[in-house]
């Protein structure tokens, strides 16, 4: 039960609004019909909605049965609510009460008596226009799949011991057993026999795969930027996710961490900063919704996330959920699941209803990459995010995955001016012309060679789906304390580190890819080289002509 501190210090928003006692039942009629349409919510009553000024409710008998008559009288439909009383000190300093309404997602379409729709959108209850109400109408012609029986399913089926944990953390005091029994319609009797529902089992279930074979989450690593098939065929990694719904968001989410690329560059007070190719946000985001919003109905597929060298798919069975479109996504939500949205909402990957997607699209554009874009077809909604690493920076922000031709990470030093200079008797660094060698390979990209014998890592092509282990050049750390163990200049130390966080794992470099990242003179760039030589950092490449070199991995040290 919430305290009247906890009531105060909430903040309207898509699941919770405050009353005045001395609202109209026609007014409060629209805002619960809007919980209804959208996510459901809840209701204080007998709190000023504008100063938070604590109004009771013992002493408005008359306006309170209005109240309480309200979703029965003036909503059409009538809307199911439940009633909480909380203890409070009115302004007045006498004993009392707020009433909460606690109102459900409805499976059905609700207008108040003036046949006015409304929504929750945000903190607000919007009236719907002609269209919009229609493609809701058309939305709440179904009842929510995640509501229907599973055949064959029992309360056995559940785990409970699971269901225990989940009480502990929402602060619900009853048995597992009880809580599945009396809440969200998980386990209900009809017609003398037990039903369970998909919701339950999807998030409770000890094997939800026995009733839901395709309920599970595939990631498909790919080499390059388009899939090819056949003798061609350039999957590195594909991998299975199955479990309940959380385990498979934790797996998902942890597994496109360890995929994707980082950039580390030493910032401006000296200190390493480490860039991911996708933000936490935005790679957990695109998981939470998938699976969120899956029609779970659609039984012949899975959920599909697929990693391409310059951005990330996913797709999810299911159309766009509601009066959601193409062009109103940012602003606009509506849970097609919002018992599984409610619970992952539990476990924090769900901040707030509605944020997810205008919040993904602020970060992108911050570091100059596009909004995701959308594309719903074949009743499969694909969402794809474009990567750090090969999206052009646009004017004034800087891609940190760029390559040689790409500017430095914001806060270095830019190397590139001709007449930046290197320690004492070195000569002045080179134009920014300086060519790599002719007919050098590609580096730190897909094609790039190893060494005869060498096995290519997962970021280099391969032509089967066998996971290889992915070789990582020493660290950031590993490469500090080396540094430290000689006695150079910081100038020289400086350009060292550069060149550390240009090069990527399994990268071959010369002499001539330095010139190119530093715009040094060649000279320069081989007394660099010997530094690196020095210091016991480098292996030395054969097959691939001379002078050709790759960071030591850690376990080469």
């Amino acid at each position: 039960m919430m305290t009247i501190e906890q009531i105060l210090a909430m903040d309207e928003k898509q699941i919770f609004d405050r009353k005045s006692i001395q609202i109209k039942p026609s007014d409060l009629s629209a805002t619960i019909c809007a919980f209804a349409n959208a996510d459901g919510g809840t209701i204080a009553i007998g709190i000023s909605d504008k100063h938070k000024r604590i109004e009771g409710i013992d002493y408005h008998t008359e306006q309170l049965n209005e109240i309480l008559r309200t979703p029965i009288d003036f909503c059409v439909p009538s809307v199911p609510v439940s009633v909480e009383f909380v203890e409070c000190i009115n302004s007045d300093g006498k004993n009392d009460h707020v009433l909460l309404m606690h109102i459900e997602a409805s499976p059905l379409f609700h207008a108040n008596q003036a046949d006015e729709a409304y929504i929750r959108v945000g903190d607000k209850s919007k009236k719907l226009d002609f269209n919009d109400r229609l493609m809701l109408m058309y939305a709440k012609g179904v009842r929510y799949y995640e509501d229907e029986p599973v055949a064959d399913a029992s309360i056995a089926d559940l785990d409970m011991d699971f269901i225990g944990q989940y009480c502990t953390k929402i602060g619900y005091g009853k048995t597992p057993e009880e809580y599945v029994r009396e809440n969200k319609k998980f386990v209900t009797i009809k017609n003398g026999k037990e039903q369970v529902s998909v919701a339950a089992v999807l998030l409770f279930g000890k094997k939800p795969q026995f009733f839901f074979p395709r309920a599970f989450i595939r990631f498909i690593r790919y080499d390059g930027i388009e899939p090819l098939v056949g003798k061609d065929m350039n999957v590195v990694k594909d991998v299975i996710f199955e479990g309940r719904i959380l385990e498979q968001v934790e797996k998902a989410v942890a597994f496109i961490q360890n995929q994707m690329k980082e950039r580390t560059y030493l910032g401006n007070n000296g200190v390493f900063i480490t860039e991911e190719e996708y933000s936490k946000f935005v790679r957990t985001e695109l998981v939470v919704n998938a699976v969120a919003h899956r029609d779970y109905g659609i039984k012949g597929t899975d959920i599909q996330i697929k990693m391409f060298d310059n951005r990330l798919e996913v797709d999810s069975p299911g159309v766009f959920p509601g009066m959601v479109k193409k062009e109103n996504i940012r602003y606009t939500h509506f849970s097609r699941n919002p018992k599984i949205a409610s619970f992952l909402k539990d476990y924090a990957y769900v901040k707030e209803y509605g944020e997810g997607v205008d919040r993904m699209c602020n970060e992108l554009e911050a570091i100059g990459l596009p909004c995701p874009a959308y594309d719903n077809s074949s009743f499969i909604l694909k969402t794809t995010v474009m990567s750090a690493s090969a999206w052009p920076s646009k004017s004034g922000v800087k891609n940190i995955f760029a390559d040689s031709k790409s500017e430095l990470p914001i806060g270095e030093e830019n190397l590139a001016d001709s007449q930046s200079e290197l320690p004492i008797g070195e000569e002045k660094l080179a134009d920014s012309q300086a060519e790599l060698p002719i007919g050098g390979e590609k580096l730190a990209d897909s094609q790039s060679e190893l060494p005869i014998g060498e096995e290519k890592s997962a970021d280099c092509v391969m032509k089967s789906n066998i996971n290889i282990a992915k070789t990582i050049k020493l660290s950031a750390t590993s490469f500090d304390e080396l540094l430290n163990d000689r006695s150079y200049s910081e100038k020289i130390n400086s350009s060292l580190r550069l060149i550390y966080q240009h090069v990527d794992d399994n990268q071959i470099f010369d002499s001539n890819y330095i010139v190119k990242i530093l715009k040094c003179s060649e000279r320069t760039a081989r007394n660099l080289v010997n530094k690196l030589k020095e210091m016991g950092v480098l292996v030395v490449v054969t097959g691939n002509g001379k002078g050709n070199y790759r960071f030591k991995y850690e376990d080469e040290l």
